[in-house]
């Protein structure tokens, strides 16, 4: 049995739109004829979609506690697609069970329904599906998902004004450099008043926008755009492109420690969840959603296999190798890895949070300077011919 989508009208001319089982598109349509619905769509489910992060958790969390009451998967799917908060993503999750339902995994079918199924959410899966802890796992991730979400709308909700000042800074700045710079220009054009440097400055750089800001624009656009499609498309290229960003100024401290976290994170729900070493090490490096990282995983687990420690193996992996190996040294003699892998993940998370709370504290005062600043320049370089002129009638 497949799931099919559809919209189309019932018996009462009303518009309507639902899901509906059948083996074939023509057994769909002729059960939605029995039912007196007029179909005029009618498509598989299965199709990749967007898929927001709250909706994950919501999924998650639902589907850990109707797992827990007892219901074997397929059944637990089938309630959880009656759920009507799911909305427009029921017939994404209805793909997911028929998935399941053909003898996929759960990491799997999530994965080829949705590209914002991240490579750290079907690691976590897949490690639980493996382990039979897919309750508690699916409960943890929804937690942590709920956790980043949180953090997301932080930093909007902070950048909100910034941006307000951002474009606000702009229009001022085109209307000033558009209409009260030439203006002033043209006051001291019938006179011998030299322009002042500054004015002339602005003068130059309005007409330079003006001629060529849009195609740089969009010049810029398409560079950004072929550099997400060679992203997707070249793997070799993300991962050369995702190990300079651990180099890269301000941002790359910022994602060494998010891969820390995820990283000690995940490895710790792992072995909680009972899965061995070598392939929590290779999952957790999935985990963090680094391309440098999974590959730096996969080499290591090898040396794990041929008896080297994991404190060592973590220590060859640079991004992970500032403090995560000695955590890990210590649950190693200590007997108790889980729990100083639990408290890694906790010391990166407060670093997380101090590291985005100071650069929000240095983004909004630098951008206001910056738009402020450069408004000021305009302001005088409008000022100054107007001063100028009244110096000269003064004499």
């Amino acid at each position: 049995m497949k799931t099919f989508e559809y919209k189309g009208f019932d018996s009462v001319g009303r518009s309507c739109k639902g899901l509906v089982e059948a083996v074939s598109l023509k057994e769909a349509r002729e059960n939605l004829v029995r039912d007196g619905i007029l179909a005029e769509r009618v498509v598989l489910t299965g199709r990749k979609v967007a898929f927001s992060a709250e909706k994950r958790a919501m999924v998650y969390r639902e589907l850990s506690a109707l797992l827990g009451a007892g219901l074997p998967l397929v059944k637990a799917l089938d309630n959880l697609i009656q759920s009507p908060e799911l909305g427009d993503s029921r017939s994404l999750m209805a793909g997911v069970r028929d998935s399941v339902r053909e003898g996929a995994s759960l990491a799997r079918a999530l994965s080829n329904a949705s590209h914002s199924v991240t490579a750290f959410e079907r690691a976590i899966v897949e490690a639980a599906e493996k382990t039979a802890t897919v309750e508690m796992m699916l409960e943890r991730l929804a937690l942590f998902i709920e956790e980043q979400e949180r953090l997301r709308e932080r930093v909007q909700g902070a950048l909100i004004y910034p941006s307000i000042v951002v474009t606000v800074g702009i229009c001022v700045a085109i209307v000033m450099l558009g209409l009260l710079v030439p203006r002033a220009r043209d006051i001291l054009s019938g006179s011998n008043i030299p322009l002042p440097i500054l004015t002339v400055l602005m003068i130059g750089m309005g007409k330079f926008l003006m001629i060529f800001g849009l195609p740089l624009l969009v010049i810029l656009a398409a560079v950004v755009l072929r550099f997400r499609q060679r992203l997707k498309a070249d793997m070799d290229f993300r991962r050369h492109w995702d190990e300079k960003l651990f180099g890269m100024p301000v941002v790359g401290k910022g994602y060494a420690i998010l891969v820390n976290l995820r990283f000690s994170r995940t490895l710790a729900i792992l072995i909680h969840g009972g899965v061995a070493l070598i392939d929590g090490l290779i999952l957790a490096g999935r985990g963090t959603g680094s391309l440098w990282v999974a590959q730096l995983a996969e080499e290591q687990a090898e040396s794990v296999r041929h008896g080297s420690t994991l404190s060592n193996a973590v220590r060859k992996m640079p991004p992970l190798a500032t403090s995560l190996p000695a955590w890990i040294q210590t649950g190693e003699a200590s007997g108790d890895l889980e729990r100083l892998l639990n408290s890694a993940a906790q010391r990166y998370q407060e670093q997380w949070d101090r590291y985005i709370n100071r650069c929000l504290s240095f983004l909004e005062p630098i951008m206001i300077l910056v738009i402020g600043g450069f408004v000021l320049l305009v302001t005088i370089s409008v000022l100054l011919p107007v001063l100028s002129l009244t110096k000269a009638v003064g004499r």
